[in-house]
């Protein structure tokens, strides 16, 4: 189903014209066949539009994305063209690179793959059983019914295809942007660095932070760096484990860490839980490790 431009593409397809054709057995045959049953189709379009915009219409997505008057005018004309390119029955890298802008396009405004399918089957059954003319013989007409189907098929697969690699690339781009959100470290003061950490510590963010944090020491020479855990509701022998790697990966960068936000009930729960912190150095609050990191980078607070 057709729905906006598709001038611009950026996502790469990983089949082409040929690999398609092969991969759907789709033949010269099949081409010449769906291009003669094109002819008995394409100048009855308007009667399409009329009727797939009628059912459209009982759709709950029809008032989110295509309730505008001058919108639907503009996908209509662009579905209108789609279909004659899919009749024309010309199969080519740039036949392929549309299906795939058509993918891209449904992914960006985010209309379900279910509603294009459901587009997809009621396409196929307006034109074989609502405006075919049946003029042609038992046998073509069932020709013509693979060869349609399997293009439609191929065409529907280019179009998932690109839809889940621009979904995926989507969903990778907010994972890192909330990664970012989540492990937001900030220079403080020349040399020194800190990252407050609200909320659960698993492996996956503890690999996170270490990474972010590694990464600004990298780029900022920083001695210091205070790791704030004040908003950690939970420290177990997990959480201490990860805390110690991340420290001492930060020594082997030249830049000490300091943990601050010890409460009294996470030091009761590490001293039950047997946890050894080794040569960890830690506070009770934000203030006496920036006080000690002023220390030790030689900064004087008047």
């Amino acid at each position: 189903m057709k729905t906006a431009d598709t001038t611009v593409i950026s996502v790469t397809g990983t089949s082409t014209a040929e690999e398609l054709l092969e991969l759907y057995k789709i033949s010269d045959d099949d081409l010449k066949v769906i291009k003669v049953f094109g002819k008995h189709i394409i100048p009855k379009m308007a009667n399409y539009v009329t009727s797939f915009y009628d059912w459209l219409r009982t759709q709950p997505e029809f008032e989110q994305f295509f309730s505008d008057p001058d919108k639907l005018a503009h996908v209509q004309k662009q579905q209108v063209a789609y279909w004659q390119e899919f009749f024309n029955a010309r199969i080519d890298e740039e036949y392929v690179q549309k299906r795939r802008a058509i993918g891209e396009v449904h992914a960006r405004i985010g209309l379900p793959l279910t509603v294009y399918f459901a587009a997809m089957n009621f396409s196929l059954r307006i034109f074989f059983e609502e405006i075919y003319n049946g003029k042609l013989s038992a046998k073509d007409y069932s020709r013509a019914v693979r060869a349609v189907t399997k293009l439609m098929h191929a065409d529907t697969a280019v179009v998932v295809d690109t839809f889940m690699k621009l979904t995926k690339q989507t969903i990778s781009e907010q994972s890192e942007a909330l990664m970012e959100m989540s492990t937001p470290v900030t220079a403080l003061w020349e040399d020194i660095l800190m990252l407050p950490v609200v909320g659960i510590i698993d492996s996956k963010r503890s690999q996170d932070i270490m990474n972010a944090m590694l990464s600004k020491i990298s780029t900022t020479q920083s001695k210091i760096i205070i790791l704030d855990i004040s908003g950690v509701a939970i420290v177990d022998t997990a959480v201490a484990n990860h805390l110690i790697k991340i420290t001492k990966a930060t020594k082997l960068m030249g830049c000490e860490c300091l943990i601050s936000g010890i409460s009294p009930t996470i030091a009761q729960t590490v001293v039950e839980l047997g946890i050894d912190v080794g040569d960890v150095q830690t506070t009770a609050t934000l203030r006496d490790a920036l006080r000690i990191a002023f220390k030790n980078t030689g900064v004087e607070i008047k």
